[in-house]
């Protein structure tokens, strides 16, 4: 077959991007910026990694097209680029759950363990919306709630829920979500209320889900 063969071309790009996505610290990143955009000292800050391995890896992330960064003010700020990035994020975690037995491990030994009710769909939950017969916990950091959220949600951050908790209606089931499948901070927020005798459940996607599928979504 020829070297210049426009399929080995493409698959040859195709590879490129995979490696790009073939690394824990950029995926996370994605997952970060997913939520809204970000500075570097954001992104920093909540992955624990150093600022100059976090402002490499978007750097490799921007060269393959999944981000984008621009200064605003002193900082340099990093946002998802146009198209399917949340999608391909998600068809590889499928992948990997339908395919490798250590992922399904980790799933069932630590995230089935905290939380083994059924959690709630997109469909489910859209519908609960809109007959109002639910009360929905956006439990991510406030800055990326106002950069998005699903409509009706509250934010109630996971460090600030025992001091609110008041604002909970009782007697009303809750879904709590946070960043995505995998986020922890609502697994923990859906552990802590069951504690406290709420009825609650997960949503089974995060945010960045619910708006690459095109359901509706508020700024605040």
């Amino acid at each position: 077959m020829s070297s210049d063969n426009p399929k080995r071309k493409l698959f040859s790009h195709f590879a490129a991007l995979a490696r790009v996505l073939g690394n824990e610290h950029r995926l996370e990143l994605l997952e970060l910026l997913a939520q809204g955009a970000q500075p570097v000292e954001v992104l920093t800050a909540r992955t624990g990694i150093s600022f100059a391995n976090v402002s490499q890896h978007l750097q490799q992330l921007r060269k393959a097209g999944l981000v984008t960064g621009g200064r605003r003010g002193k900082n340099i700020v990093y946002r998802l680029q146009d198209g399917p990035v949340v999608e391909a994020v998600s068809a590889l975690r499928a992948l990997a759950e339908h395919n490798m037995a250590e992922v399904r491990d980790v799933v069932a030994r630590y995230f089935d363990e905290i939380d083994s009710l059924e959690p709630v769909g997109a469909g489910e939950l859209l519908s609960r919306l809109e007959s109002d017969s639910v009360t929905l916990l956006d439990v991510r950091p406030a800055d990326e709630f106002r950069s998005g959220h699903i409509p009706q949600a509250r934010n109630i951050t996971l460090a600030a829920l025992e001091g609110r908790i008041s604002e909970l209606p009782e007697g009303r089931e809750i879904i709590a979500y946070c960043r995505g499948p995998y986020c922890v901070l609502s697994f923990q927020a859906v552990e802590a209320l069951r504690a406290r005798g709420f009825a609650v459940r997960r949503f089974k996607e995060g945010f960045p889900e619910w708006k690459a599928a095109g359901y509706p979504v508020e700024t605040a």
